[in-house]
């Protein structure tokens, strides 16, 4: 009673504090328009020829062919990453495998590899896979940790009483998984899996690697080979549509979902003892991390070496890495202080404003980065000639991207301090820009640093929007190793693309040890 005495009462002063201050609002309305006018233009550029020129495109052969080709591969990588992600989840958390803690973390390696480069390796070592089959490899050895890492926090946190009632009652524990454990993980084995489905029918990379004609590479091949463009707008418009329909696919399947009603029994389910399955298990784990983890490291490796019998230009490796820490700073900076309004009014303001200020940064998010790249290169070439191939559209393609990652991090923040706080610095002659310079930016640092962490990681892998959106003469690691695999140049390719794994792990290190320590100082709190 006491909570929520307190939380009517915080209430009105949180409204009236944010009906005040139109400005923020403003500035929050401003960035989320800024999110969808490339969007926008793009729908209104596939329309530029009228309907029934977009009908003839949408109604071609060429158009149903990519379609299938994308759903197929989707699909197939989709089931396999579930599968795989859940198997792999319930024996690292739910058996008694020896070592399952450090083959857990090992197991999510393969999100340090962005999905061009493990492309790379494994064409350059078995040509032979090129097309489908190589496709939904690479993507599946790539997305499984999407799946696995969200059911693995399911599988930790259920209440094991429903469990252990099926056991009483004479199941098995493989029966006991397959018909009450893993009923309890679907909202979380259905998040990844949109995740994966979201990631496979936005990769641009992979496929083109791999020589599979997917729709991001119809889309990338429409707007290189021809004056008129317009198909290019439309192909983009058939994957935004895919994207919210997988998304709202997501939504029905957690609706049937099962949660835990009450406070429930705050302790841990018995580890399942696997017995004589203890070797087969020992050979899933091995297999997953020797494809996923060993065969690119040990290819990149070899490759390596073999870059040093040519004439490999350290400096221009150097350079490369430069210009791409460069762009991936200055983009995290600028999402991290356009992200700030938009969290912080999200947070204090139950208005609609507010929640469609927040909900517009998010539209684009799920879209595939050639689409967002499309429809800035349009809006460029029409509205902004003078910035066009110039930073600036690029950084603009970034933001639009990549803005929800520090706008949920850094509301996450703000929404955990009381409004109190800054209402006392109010009442203490503080006005509203001194309060969030004292009070309310050093809270939410954490979260802003966080994003502004994730926006970088992203930004150095992004590879199709860069590649249409990049200064005339400027390369990033991205670009470079995606020229020289594509004209089959694997041994030039390697220093880069080990420059690129390197700057993808390190960071990814240190933010989750600095978010570790974060975690247990609150955790140590009395």
């Amino acid at each position: 009673m006491l909570d929520s005495g307190l939380g009517s009462a915080l209430h009105p002063l949180r409204r009236r504090h944010f009906d005040g201050r139109p400005v923020l609002g403003a500035a929050a309305v401003c960035v989320g328009a800024l999110t969808l006018t490339p969007l926008v233009y793009l729908f209104v550029r596939a329309f530029d020829g009228g309907t029934e020129k977009v009908l003839g495109l949408l109604l071609r052969q060429r158009t149903l062919d990519l379609a299938i080709r994308t759903a197929a591969l989707t699909l197939t990588v989709l089931v396999a990453s579930v599968v795989v992600g859940t198997l792999l989840a319930w024996l690292t958390v739910r058996t008694d495998l020896p070592g399952r803690r450090v083959f857990a973390m090992a197991l999510a390696a393969p999100l340090a590899i962005p999905s061009y480069v493990s492309g790379y390796l494994w064409i350059a070592e078995f040509p032979s896979l090129a097309g489908f089959s190589g496709a939904a490899l690479v993507l599946t050895l790539s997305c499984f940790p999407l799946v696995m890492l969200p059911v693995s926090a399911a599988f930790a946190t259920a209440d094991p009483s429903l469990a252990e009632v099926s056991r009483t009652l004479g199941r098995g524990a493989v029966r006991t998984a397959l018909t009450v454990e893993c009923r309890r993980v679907v909202p979380a084995a259905a998040a990844g899996a949109l995740l994966v489905a979201l990631y496979t029918i936005s990769d641009f990379g992979a496929v083109a690697l791999m020589r599979y004609d997917a729709f991001t590479l119809g889309i990338y091949s429409a707007y290189r080979g021809g004056l008129d463009r317009t198909a290019a707008a439309v192909l983009g418009l058939v994957l935004v549509v895919g994207a919210l329909v997988l998304t709202l696919l997501e939504r029905r399947a957690r609706r049937g979902a099962t949660a835990r009603v009450g406070s429930g029994t705050d302790r841990q389910a018995e580890p399942v003892v696997l017995g004589r399955w203890r070797t087969p298990a020992y050979v899933v784990v091995a297999a997953a991390l020797a494809l996923s983890v060993a065969v690119p490291i040990l290819a990149l490796g070899r490759w390596l070496s073999r870059s040093f019998r040519f004439t490999v230009d350290w400096a221009d490796v150097l350079a490369v890495t430069a210009k791409t820490v460069q762009y991936s700073a200055t983009a995290a900076v600028v999402v991290a202080v356009l992200a700030f309004p938009v969290a912080l009014f999200a947070a204090r303001s139950t208005s609609r404003t507010a929640r469609g200020a927040e909900l517009s940064t998010y539209i684009a998010h799920g879209l595939p980065g050639i689409t967002v790249g499309l429809a800035t290169v349009f809006l460029g070439i029409r509205f902004l000639p003078s910035f066009y191939q110039t930073a600036v559209l690029l950084i603009l393609a970034y933001v639009v991207l990549f803005l929800p990652l520090a706008v949920g991090s850094t509301r996450a923040v703000v929404d955990a301090t009381p409004v109190v706080l800054e209402d006392v610095s109010r009442t203490l002659g503080a006005g509203r820009l001194r309060t969030d310079l004292r009070v309310t930016i050093p809270i939410a640092a954490p979260g802003i640093a966080a994003g502004a962490a994730l926006v970088f990681l992203t930004v150095a892998k992004e590879l199709p929007a860069t590649l249409m959106l990049r200064p005339r003469g400027v390369d990033t690691l991205a670009t470079t190793l995606w020229s020289t695999t594509e004209a089959f140049r694997y041994g030039e390719a390697a220093p880069y693309a080990l420059a690129l794994i390197l700057i993808s792990v390190v960071p990814t290190v240190v933010l989750t040890r600095a978010l570790g320590r974060a975690t247990r100082k609150r955790v140590d709190l009395p």
